[in-house]
């Protein structure tokens, strides 16, 4: 028997792996070894569990899979009624309000990503990966797989093994993407719909009359500051309609001390007090917002937001990126100021039969408007437009 050229070796840690790999496997802007060791060493264990593939191919180490484990509350990926049915007989049995999950990608990376070293495609290595995730799956008793938000290019490769792989496909929350054709801010506004550019500088100037705030765009601030930031982040995921991973004060000291990470922070002028903040990792081409926090406790009347976004904007034209990429979620203020959507698809596997199929049944009625509801009230516009303003508000990022 000719013996398989690929093979799947697992590790734990992100740092067992050797860094010049995961350069040549995570270019920017994809979030490489830093982005997972930084996961790897924020006390995240109570909610995910890590692991790595090593991906060889005659021996000759090709790709790194990063893969995690959660339990995920099944009104997190589940239309409203059939969660509500479930949350309810898990009085009885617990379980049923959240699937044992490994997923490959990250938990809260940009688009799942399987990294290969150039000349090496998905394709040839799919068989053996999904193998060697259905045994570990196995081992940790995780009776779910899924491959997490991957991106149009993966999604041709994967759409092509579902019935082999006995997969579905998911409709997964989309990213959000604003495509900057200059560095000047006037064609930022040009690009906007008028509507949106009306409604945006009336915010930006109202706020402007009511507060005063002082901005900042600062790397590797200090413990002060740090905990200022993770106090208005608590604020922020404790309002969040979805909630996936809740970070820790370990998180945000790892990821302050890497170059790419980039913090802008926004003050009260009068009482010096932190009111908004967003991290920021900084590519050549590409900025991506990862994380914000906004104080609540102020009036909704500044508009906090806005003006965040405004002092962000303007710090990434300068930056000379063409892409200032948002992530999923809180779509409604992101379509304001002229985010595009990105679509992603989830692809799973329950191990069981029938519940995969039922499973199946009920992803098919799982759309972007059954996921948000902001999501709705955009595709409900949408219906009325005509073709050519609906392409303008989907877009693909450039693959690197």
């Amino acid at each position: 028997m000719k013996e398989n050229p690929v093979t799947i070796t697992w590790f734990e840690k992100a740092n067992e792996i050797d860094e010049n790999l995961w350069r040549d496997c995570f270019p920017a802007p994809l979030e490489g070894s830093w982005w997972y060791k930084t996961l790897d060493g924020s006390q995240l264990h109570d909610q995910f569990k890590f692991a790595y593939a090593l991906i060889s191919i005659d021996k000759f180490p090709v790709g790194i899979a990063p893969v995690f484990s959660m339990k995920v509350p099944i009104d997190l990926v589940m239309p409203p009624a059939i969660s509500f049915v479930l949350k309810t007989l898990s009085k009885f049995k617990a379980s049923l309000a959240y699937q044992h999950t490994l997923f490959i990608g990250s938990p809260c990376a940009e688009e799942g990503t399987v990294g290969l070293v150039p000349g090496v495609h998905l394709s040839q290595i799919a068989h053996e990966l999904f193998a060697a995730v259905e045994a570990k799956a196995a081992a940790l008793n995780a009776p779910m797989i899924v491959w997490k938000d991957m991106n149009e290019y993966d999604a041709e490769t994967l759409d092509g093994l579902t019935e082999e792989f006995s997969m579905f496909r998911m409709v997964s929350f989309p990213g959000t993407l604003v495509q900057l054709s200059s560095d000047r801010i006037e064609d930022y506004y040009k690009s906007l719909k008028g509507s949106k550019r009306h409604n945006l500088k009336k915010k930006l100037k109202r706020s402007q009359q009511l507060i005063g705030l002082d901005t900042e765009v600062i790397q590797n601030p200090g413990p002060e500051v740090l905990k200022e930031i993770l106090g208005l982040f608590y604020q922020t995921y404790d309002r969040a309609k979805t909630k996936f991973e809740k970070l820790t004060p370990e998180f945000f000291q790892l990821i302050a001390s890497w170059d790419t990470s980039w913090f802008v922070l926004l003050r009260s002028s009068e009482t010096k007090d932190l009111v908004a903040f967003m991290l920021l990792f900084r590519f050549k081409d590409r900025v991506i917002n990862k994380f914000l926090g906004i104080d609540y406790h102020q009036s909704d009347s500044f508009h906090l937001y806005f003006r965040l976004w405004e002092s962000a904007l303007n710090w990434v034209l300068k930056s000379g990126a063409s892409e200032f990429q948002s992530g999923q979620t809180g779509y409604r203020a992101k379509l304001d100021v002229g985010h595009s959507l990105v679509p992603l698809t989830n692809y799973c596997k329950h191990k069981n039969p029938v519940i995969n199929k039922v499973f199946a049944t009920i992803a098919k009625d799982i759309s972007w408007s059954s996921l948000d509801s902001d999501l709705e009230t955009f595709l409900k516009a949408q219906a009325t437009k005509t073709s050519t303003e609906k392409q303008v508000e989907l877009a693909v990022p450039v693959r690197n």
